[in-house]
C-alpha cells in the first residue's frame, strides 16, 4: 500500500539517506520536521495522511506499525527503508540524520 501513495518530492542537496514523511496537514510538528529537512538541505517525499481515504489511512499505518515494529504517530518518517523516527525531537533528528550545527 504505501508504495502506491501519490507522493510530493522535495529537492534538496543531499540525496542521502532517502527519507520519507508521513505527516498530517495540519499538524506543527510535522511543519517544524519538514522545515528542518529542508533548512538542512535534505531531499525527501512526503504524504498528508489525513488527506488520503480513512481505508487506505488505516492500512498504511498498519503497515508501517508492521514494518518498523513501531507505534504510528506524526510525522513518521523513514530513512532507507530501514530506519525511522516518529515525531520531531531535533536533537534524535539531527543524531539520526548526521547534522551538526556546522551541515
Amino acid at each position: 500500500m504505501i508504495d502506491t501513495l501519490e507522493y510530493t518530492s522535495v529537492d534538496g542537496t543531499r540525496s542521502s539517506p532517502s527519507i520519507t514523511v508521513y505527516a498530517l496537514s495540519t499538524c506543527g510538528f510535522c511543519k517544524r520536521a519538514m522545515s528542518f529537512l529542508q533548512g538542512h538541505g535534505f531531499r525527501y517525499r512526503y504524504v498528508y495522511v489525513d488527506l488520503i481515504p480513512l481505508d487506505v489511512k488505516a492500512e498504511v499505518k498498519k503497515e508501517l506499525k508492521e514494518k518498523y515494529k513501531a507505534d504510528v504517530a506524526f510525522p513518521f518518517v523513514t530513512i532507507d527503508d530501514r530506519d525511522h523516527l516518529v515525531g520531531f525531537i531535533e536533537a534524535d533528528w539531527k543524531r539520526t540524520l548526521g547534522v551538526t550545527d556546522e551541515n
